[in-house]
């Protein structure tokens, strides 16, 4: 594991982890550079944000699954904050649900809604790696 991501013992002592433990792989995937997303294993419908039953049908069979890591702008709004900006967005993940996140790495005068996006990781100050997205290589 690289020096820059978090290791368990980051994760262990982290209260929101330890609160919902049943997201500690979509945690230990992220420290890694990989997202995870919860699909249901009787209806297939994968879905965000991660919960112990599938909010489609119900079914408590909901299992974890590598995503592709793209998607596309949803919509985005452009948050002042001291001589910055930071990019609030919802992107539609190429599994299908949204998900609430950031832009970075990018102007915001040059985002637009539908452009391709794909995932990165940035450390949260409790030490955990969370998704956010940077538009797409051409």
């Amino acid at each position: 594991m690289s020096d820059h991501l978090p290791g368990a013992g980051v994760l262990e002592r982290d209260p929101y982890a330890a609160a919902f433990p049943e997201h500690l792989p979509f945690w230990q995937a992220a420290a890694e550079g990989r997202l995870l997303l919860p699909r249901c294993a009787d209806c297939g419908w994968t879905h965000w944000h991660p919960r112990a039953h599938c909010p489609f049908c119900w079914s408590g069979t909901v299992r974890w699954e590598v995503a592709c890591a793209r998607a596309r702008l949803h919509t985005f709004t452009v948050i002042p904050r001291n001589g910055s900006s930071t990019v609030l967005a919802y992107v539609r993940l190429e599994e299908g649900p949204l998900m609430l996140t950031n832009v970075v790495d990018a102007d915001p005068g040059a985002l637009r809604i539908g452009m391709p996006l794909v995932a990165a990781f940035r450390a949260t100050p409790e030490g955990r790696m969370a998704p956010v997205f940077r538009p797409a290589p051409e």
